[in-house]
């Protein structure tokens, strides 16, 4: 007579309670994380449409806790009663909302020219300077982030003023591109490791250049790194205050910088600030939930191959 046995996976073993039971907490767990995550926005958001005394009182429910108001965006020229009038400080608002735009998009797309050559380099020739070789150039170029930006600010500062760099959109660029370059390097890095030699490999012998093999192979395959790389070079541009405050005075003054300053005789101006800030982070997240595919497909590059 003959035993016949079954083998069970650990799912078919597991009760259908404690399966409900560890989904009800994953999902519980990752909803908590959400609200930690989101609620600051939502705070800000909500403070933008409160007056002095529901920002004091701490009311968050609107139609619930208060009555929303315009005042915040009114003080900015930005509420409906006040778009179409004349407005210095819309006016103002829009001057260093370019300037924010103009920096931020100019040192992201030089860092990822840059950048990507860098990286290119680092994967598919090998450098040998000193006892420098691939790995500790790659090294170098992360533990740059390591340096705290106010060891920079006194040679920056005086580099800028003897070359006529000072309060200048073009001044930002190039320091934006320098802060941000070892994170693109060290991503991009990254995307090309995961794309096979033998494809370069393949079209030199079909007759392209090195050059026409980055452009018309590689480059296509490491569109979404380059992509997610050039967003998170753009945010932490668009965020940067402390360069913007003190290389600039008047005429190239950023977004984060205006939002600073949202104080007045009584104290800050949490409406204001609040609006300001709202206006600011609106065009970032725009640009990443319509970017999102290329930004979790070049996050998660070289991760599986």
């Amino acid at each position: 007579m003959s035993v016949q046995t079954t083998d069970y996976t650990a799912s078919e073993i597991r009760s259908p309670a404690s399966f409900v039971a560890n989904r009800v907490f994953i999902y519980g767990a990752l909803a908590f994380w959400a609200f930690i995550c989101l609620f600051p926005i939502y705070w800000t958001i909500t403070t933008s449409f409160k007056t002095a005394v529901d920002v004091t009182q701490g009311h968050l429910i609107p139609f619930v806790d208060f009555q929303p108001d315009w005042k915040g965006w009114r003080s900015l020229g930005l509420s409906p009663d006040s778009i179409f009038r004349t407005s210095t400080v819309r006016d103002e608002f829009l001057k260093r909302f370019m300037n924010s735009v103009i920096t931020s998009v100019g040192a992201s797309s030089l860092a990822i020219v840059i950048g990507s050559l860098a990286a290119y380099g680092l994967t598919r020739y090998r450098y040998h300077f000193a006892w420098f070789k691939n790995e500790d150039i790659s090294f170098f170029f992360l533990s740059q982030l390591i340096l705290p930006p106010v060891v920079l600010a006194l040679p920056f500062l005086v580099l800028y003023r003897e070359v006529g760099l000072l309060d200048t959109r073009i001044g930002l660029i190039l320091l934006y591109t320098l802060m941000v370059l070892p994170i693109v390097i060290w991503i991009m890095r990254d995307q090309f490791n995961s794309i096979p030699v033998e494809l370069e490999e393949a079209a030199l012998v079909d007759g392209l250049t090195i050059w026409g093999a980055f452009f018309r192979i590689v480059m296509p395959i490491a569109l979404p790194g380059m992509v997610a790389a050039f967003i998170l070079a753009m945010v932490l541009c668009w965020n940067e205050y402390f360069f913007a405050a003190l290389l600039t005075s008047t005429d190239a003054k950023t977004i984060p910088v205006m939002v600073a300053s949202q104080t007045g005789s009584q104290g800050i101006n949490w409406w204001s600030m609040a609006a300001l800030a709202t206006a600011a982070i609106a065009p970032l997240a725009v640009i990443g939930i319509a970017l999102e595919r290329y930004l979790i497909m070049g996050m998660t590059a070289g991760a599986v191959k």
